[in-house]
């Protein structure tokens, strides 16, 4: 049975198109491997190039000049504060900050009397080292609420919940068993 199959020179001339010569003597070896690759190459030519997302851009070849190019190097920052906007991670990373850089977003002082606890719905609880210090706080909280809507955002917080040092409890976690607790520890 003869095959028809695209001979060397027709594979290389166009692309796709079979040659209606029947080639009695079978290729073999690399002259067969040849035509093979020479066959998809033509193909491959012949189809529609698909667009990528590199390709919304204009493309320069070679170097790029004094200009700036988007295949320059980028600072970190840059390409962090790029990828918090387009995930949407904005506000997670406000509320981070709060709890990351409490010395920056309130002074040192009163970072030093002072740790945020947690932040739900808005409302950020602060521990005070002492009572008198809660004192002050509770004084200080628009002053507080300001100054942390300018370094963090606007509406990040909204309410502060400052309470002062905390004893031990022996309640564990938001539900608890009535009782009478430890009762010989400290005999």
């Amino acid at each position: 049975m003869m095959s028809r199959r695209p001979c060397a020179e027709c594979a290389s001339r166009s692309a796709g198109v079979r040659c209606d010569v029947s080639d009695k003597s079978e290729q073999s070896g690399p002259e067969l491997a040849r035509a093979a690759v020479e066959a998809a190459l033509a193909k491959h030519r012949a189809q529609p190039r698909r667009k990528s997302a590199l390709d919304s851009q204009p493309r320069r070849r070679g170097y790029t000049g004094p200009g700036p190019d988007p295949r320059d190097p980028q600072p970190f920052g840059a390409v962090l504060d790029r990828l918090i906007k387009q995930r949407g991670w904005s506000q997670p990373t406000r509320e981070a900050r709060i709890f990351g850089e409490w010395a920056k977003v309130v002074g040192d002082d009163i970072a030093a009397h002072s740790r945020p606890l947690k932040l739900e719905d808005g409302e950020l609880t602060i521990e005070a080292e002492s009572t008198a210090w809660s004192t002050q706080l509770r004084m200080l909280a628009t002053r507080l609420l300001a100054q942390i809507a300018r370094e963090v955002g606007h509406n990040v917080v909204k309410r502060l919940h400052i309470q002062g040092p905390s004893t031990p409890s022996w309640s564990n976690g938001p539900r608890r068993i009535r009782g009478r607790g430890p009762r010989d520890t400290y005999g």
